[in-house]
């Protein structure tokens, strides 16, 4: 069988080149095995290469002007010019190296390559392959990071991997995000970890007081976590040294922080090697404090010589390899505290350093050639039997065709959140398809079984999580009080003295046994950080805390509420005089809304949670500075551009102005009704459940879904709003949103919202406001441009160079900022002195029908300038995501804010110049929407 791996530069150093050329070699006893690198890059490669492996390159960069490597008559002219082109094949946000130059070799190379199988090693070349690879070439993506956590160059995996033959991943958790994703679409999929490189590997012998680490010095890495956590073990152990090996950008920055803490004696940082086979001989401990991996092979390497690793539980990664307490110690992701404490603990015991190390070295077996060449030999096998099958293309046509049905369009996928924790393995999945066999309405979800619930809001999940808790205390009779904290999410806290940690674990281990509820260890002291089913608790040992929680997901599965809705429970320690204390409790993870510090844990008071109270410290039932208790409203604008009669009055207006009866461009755009609204809606009834009232201003319609007989939202009409009945019918949102404080009811404080701005994830009142009243606003680089307003004026930077004349008249200074588009914090009593102060100005704006170049923007930038001027508003902060869905490149960032969930807010627009036909963007925005929020709110009938 003739087998070819796809690099991009296969003369470089990384953990991609290296897995490749290691696979290569493994395979290269019973296969014709052949590397093709698009890019050579240096007179030899920094990886040695197996003489039984042959490598080719496409395109020649080690001389001035890159050339193809075949004989070509392309002059050095006409070389420049294409490698100046942008690549027509790969997208430069995947990977931005290729150009039209490679694209016509690579165009060359792959549509007659004569080999069985092709194996891309990125998502970039996997969509290159998709498109140039004979048919009866087998195709093979082999994916070497974390598929989930990798953004924008990891588009090409949802877009195109339906048109391959197989996918294979790292790790089984990759490999279920990936099926959960895909669907029907995924090809065969398939796990298979990366082999020991092979060769004589001397062991070590565990005595030269070195730690080693061998990274890239970028961000990504956390080089930084690894000096402070060694900096702060080295006073108890003298005599070490930390040798990080690599290059990057983060090297002055890594030296100078190595000066600074004063540690450079004993902390080297020595650039790359190819001798890392030598440098493992002479290391006691392996060190990852990376933020994110897929299957670090130097963790392997380590292994191979005998030395133990410390590394972050990261999602995917380490855990994989690391068997914690055996061969090493995993501890939770960016705790440096942890980590000093885990090197310090193999620093100072050498008995327990060589009983790893011995461990570490027996354990690499399980990743020894042979075990790994055998799996990808009988993939290879499967798939090259069927290449002829009529069947096997048949198959792929379903997979593309479902991928465009179900899967989204164009360059948008549908996909589901990545989890920050890692899925059920070894002895707890057993236990899991039991009880999953039990209970047949649980699902495997995000890789653990999870309850399926479509009419759940956030706030609910929380509830029940803490319903959980607390009845397995209360059952118990273990005493707990409940704390209050800052938390935007609103997750319940409950403190339970340290003394009854072992309680606690054993009473929700016997309460919740055969259940899927689980909890999250919080600072473990000796087990592995990661999530339980509740009835494995009792043997873990100490921790700081448990987050237990019961995953429930949606039946669309793109919504998942897992140890982010959990409730934790806090084991706080009373410290003693004798200790150097004084007698009070201190917290063991973050303080409380009352400080780091209690009296006592004896409840002597009650506070009420929605249907009953439970026990508390009187403290926390006086209103804190900064708590939020006045109400907050929100209001829409909202029209249906499809209504006839809206329609009517509108072609009618527009006549008696003498504009054309139908209007486009922007105005078209901002009409445009896509049931954005229903979203909305059911983004603040998942998110924001501390909304008091939801008035919709509309000129006499309301959308057929409406629940208009719910109490917590209100119909309003222009009618109702207009000081000056003679302005309407109005289409100009300046002047409708110039009168929203008139809404009768209304409360001071409140939200304008467009039905295009949605809720992201849970967040308080206080990212809006604060507790005095004040409101926050968001500005952003974008600038007014100078000079006055003009009918050629767009009608948005009309609006803000008027807001800016105002300004200066009557304050002086000149404003130069826009505003994010995100919800838009008022205060009503502002509203009423901006029309009192500029009464002329807002009067017109009130009065004109369309938008025109003379209006003002009262509430998405007037307030808020105004409101800084005279004290009562603020600038803030707030992760916002802009989206036009006109525009093609912008449709993969709904992907990502599909996966990630990680922005507070988000707008979805649409350019005046839209590239997508509004027919294509309406699908992606119902598609997106209805995945991001899968559960119907309140208001909809």
């Amino acid at each position: 069988m003739k087998i070819t791996f796809l690099l991009t530069w296969g003369d470089e150093m990384g953990g991609t080149e290296q897995a490749a050329y290691t696979q290569a070699a493994h395979l290269a006893s019973r296969h014709t095995v052949e590397v093709l690198s698009v890019y050579k890059t240096r007179e030899r490669p920094f990886f040695a290469v197996d003489e039984r492996v042959s490598v080719r390159y496409l395109v020649d960069r080690t001389g001035k002007t890159q050339r193809p490597v075949r004989e070509s008559g392309l002059g050095p002219d006409e070389c420049r010019q294409l490698a100046g082109l942008p690549s027509e094949l790969i997208s430069p946000k995947w990977e931005g190296t290729f150009d039209a130059l490679s694209d016509i070799e690579m165009s060359r190379a792959l549509r007659t390559i004569d080999t069985d199988v092709l194996i891309s090693t990125t998502p970039a070349l996997m969509s290159a392959l998709a498109d140039l690879a004979p048919p009866r070439v087998i195709t093979i993506h082999q994916e070497h990071r974390s598929s989930q956590s990798r953004g924008s160059t990891g588009e090409p995996l949802l877009q195109r991997a339906a048109e391959l033959d197989a996918l294979v991943v790292l790790t089984e958790r990759t490999k279920e995000w990936l099926e959960e994703s895909l669907g029907k679409a995924a090809p065969r999929l398939a796990a298979i970890p990366n082999a020991v490189p092979e060769g004589f590997r001397p062991r070590s012998s565990l005595t030269g007081k070195s730690i080693v680490m061998p990274s890239r010095l970028v961000p990504e890495k956390q080089v930084d976590h690894a000096i402070h956590a060694f900096a702060k073990a080295l006073p108890d152990c003298p005599g070490w040294r930390l040798r990080i090996f690599g290059d990057g950008p983060q090297m002055s920055r890594l030296r100078n922080l190595v000066q600074g803490l004063g540690v450079h004696d004993s902390v080297e940082i020595l650039g790359s090697t190819q001798h890392m086979t030598a440098e493992w001989a002479k290391a006691s401990i392996a060190l990852l404090s990376s933020r994110g991996e897929a299957f670090p092979l130097v963790l392997l390497e380590a292994f191979a010589a005998g030395v133990p690793a410390v590394a972050y539980d990261v999602v995917t990664g380490p855990a994989e390899i690391i068997r914690h307490g055996v061969d090493g110690l995993l501890v939770p992701p960016g705790d440096t505290e942890s980590l000093t404490t885990a090197i310090s603990t193999l620093m100072t015991d050498e008995d327990l350093l060589r009983s790893y190390g011995e461990q570490a070295y027996a354990g690499s077996a399980r990743f020894a050639a042979d075990v790994i060449v055998k799996q990808w030999e009988e993939l290879f096998t499967e798939l090259v039997l069927r290449r002829d099958d009529p069947q096997r293309m048949a198959e792929r046509a379903d997979r593309m065709a479902y991928r465009v049905t179900h899967g989204g369009a164009g360059r948008f996928h549908v996909a589901v959140a990545a989890d920050r924790t890692a899925p059920s393995t070894g002895d707890q999945r057993a236990r899991e398809l039991v009880i999953g066999a039990s209970n047949r309405s649980l699902v495997r979800a995000s890789g653990r079984l999870s309850e399926v619930r479509d009419d759940l809001q956030g706030a609910d999940i929380i509830q029940r999580n803490f319903d959980t808790v607390v009845a397995a205390l209360e059952h118990h009779d273990i005493p707990y009080v409940l704390l209050r904290g800052g938390d935007d999410i609103q997750r319940q806290r409950v403190a339970v003295d340290a003394e009854h940690q072992l309680r606690t674990r054993k009473a929700l281990a016997a309460e919740y046994e055969g259940k899927a509820v689980y909890a999250e260890l919080l600072k473990p002291r000796t087990h592995a950080p990661g999530v339980l089913l509740a009835e494995r608790l009792e043997p873990v040992g100490d921790v700081a805390g448990l987050r237990v929680f019961r995953p429930v997901v949606t039946s669309s599965r793109t919504l998942r509420f897992g140890p982010a809705y959990g409730c934790d429970i806090e084991f706080w320690r009373q410290v003693p005089e004798e200790e150097g204390g004084d007698g009070q409790f201190v917290a063991p993870l973050r303080p409380s809304a009352a400080g780091s510090r209690l009296p006592s844990l004896t409840a002597d008071a009650g506070l009420r949670v929605r249907d009953r109270e439970y026990p508390t410290l009187e403290p926390f039932t006086k209103n804190l500075v900064n708590d939020i208790t006045f109400p907050i409203d929100v209001v829409y604008t909202w029209v249906d551009d499809t209504d006839p009669k809206w329609a009517e009055r509108r072609a009618r207006r527009r006549a008696e102005l003498g504009l054309a009866p139908a209007a486009s461009g922007d105005e078209a755009a901002r009409f445009r009704n896509r049931d954005e609204l229903r979203y909305s809606l059911r983004s603040l009834a998942m998110f924001a459940p501390w909304v008091r009232k939801i008035y919709l201003v509309t000129d006499d319609q309301q959308p057929a879904w409406l629940n208009t007989a719910h109490p917590g939202i209100e119909v309003v009409s222009h009618r109702d709003v207009f000081a000056d009945p003679s302005c309407l019918p109005s289409f100009n949102s300046h002047a409708i949103e110039s009168q929203l404080h008139h809404i009768d009811g209304l409360s001071e404080q409140f939200l304008y919202f467009n039905d295009d701005f949605f809720i992201g994830r849970p967040i308080g009142p206080q990212k809006f406001f604060q507790s005095n009243g004040r409101t926050r606003f968001f500005w952003t680089s974008t600038t007014v441009p100078v000079g006055e307003a003009t009918e050629e004026d767009e009608g948005y930077f009309a609006a803000a160079k008027n807001n800016r004349r105002l300004l200066e008249e009557r304050f002086g200074v000149t404003v130069t900022n826009s505003f994010a588009h995100a919800p838009y914090a008022l205060r009503k009593s502002v509203l009423e002195q901006v029309e009192a102060d500029f009464p002329e100005s807002v009067a017109r704006t009130a009065a004109n029908p369309m938008r025109g170049w003379r209006d003002v923007s009262m509430v998405s930038s007037l307030h808020h300038h105004y409101g800084y001027l005279t004290g009562t508003a603020v600038p803030s902060g707030i992760r916002c995501a802009y989206i036009d869905v006109g525009d093609y490149e912008r449709h993969p960032e709904l992907t990502r804010l599909l996966t990630a969930r990680g922005h507070d807010v988000f707008c979805l627009a649409e350019s005046p110049t839209a590239e997508v036909p509004a027919e294509e963007q309406a699908r992606i925005i119902e598609a997106f929407l209805r995945a991001y929020f899968p559960v119907k709110s309140p208001y909809e009938l």
